[in-house]
């Protein structure tokens, strides 16, 4: 069964992780694959080393957009070319265990009330693997209150059930929140989950932490009472809507080393 892989690419030659992203891709254990990227307006060398890597493999399909549109935007691009049956999503800083698509295609295969599925996660920045980000195997309403209960480059979709969906919602206030909302769309009429194993590995450093404007806080308050809403979670989830903001106050180091410490607690509880 061919997985196609979407991915959007904002200036991500830059990042010291992208070509071991690229390439984890390329060397997963499930070769029946395509990787469909779209350049979203690169101002560096992006679109020539993507190419670079295009004309070296055929599975590479490459779309580019003239200006900055938006990850949601160019994900939903890449949502029309491509052609498997399940669909999964990869970030051009961060990189995937080799097995990654075999595993979660193996057990979409065996739950077919299963629509969106993720993985555990860890966490990593250039000194290489500092934690890890545990979320709930079986995703019910409530655990969209506090974060979103799947990390977003981690997950594959069923091609119907995202369809369905009708992809990415190209909105002012979803361009930091993409993912949220339209995993909050897909609970609606759909079931997700995560697998135990973990099988992505997410890029968590400083470059990555400031790119958190404060008015893209304030834009996550009205996807997250949008999707509430739906969910049927107000009045209770009006004080989790609201905490985007409330965080947005606290200094940034002080938050970081909360975050770190944390992440780390769960990784020694779960260990345990």
């Amino acid at each position: 069964m061919k997985v196609s892989v979407i991915c959007g690419a904002y200036n991500a030659a830059s990042c010291y992780s992208f070509d071991r992203s690229i390439r984890s891709i390329l060397t997963q254990s499930h070769s029946d694959l395509e990787l469909i990227i779209c350049d979203d307006g690169s101002t560096d060398d992006t679109w020539e080393r993507l190419c670079e890597y295009a004309n070296g493999d055929e599975r590479i399909k490459l779309l580019r957009n003239e200006e900055n549109k938006g990850l949601a935007y160019s994900l939903n691009r890449c949502i029309e070319l491509a052609e498997g049956d399940l669909i999964a999503r990869h970030d051009c800083d961060d990189y995937s265990a080799q097995d990654r698509l075999e595993k979660q295609m193996d057990y979409l295969m065996s739950h077919p009330d299963i629509s969106l599925l993720g993985t555990q996660v860890y966490l990593f920045d250039e000194n290489g693997v500092w934690g890890k980000e545990r979320f709930p195997l079986s995703v019910e309403n409530k655990d969209f209150l506090f974060v979103s209960p799947y990390q977003h480059g981690a997950v594959m979709f069923r091609r119907e059930a995202l369809l369905r969906a009708g992809g990415y919602r190209v909105a002012k206030e979803t361009r930091r929140a993409e993912d949220y909302d339209l995993f909050m769309t897909m609970q609606t009429f759909s079931r997700g989950a995560n697998m135990e194993e973990y099988l992505y590995y997410f890029c968590e450093d400083k470059s990555s932490r400031k790119r958190r404007k404060y008015r893209y806080r304030i834009d996550e308050v009205r996807v997250r009472l949008r999707g509430f809403k739906r969910l049927s979670l107000m009045p209770k989830g009006f004080f989790y809507a609201i905490k985007p903001l409330i965080v947005g106050l606290i200094p940034s180091p002080i938050l970081e080393g909360l975050k770190k410490k944390r992440k780390r607690r769960e990784e020694i509880k779960n260990d345990e």
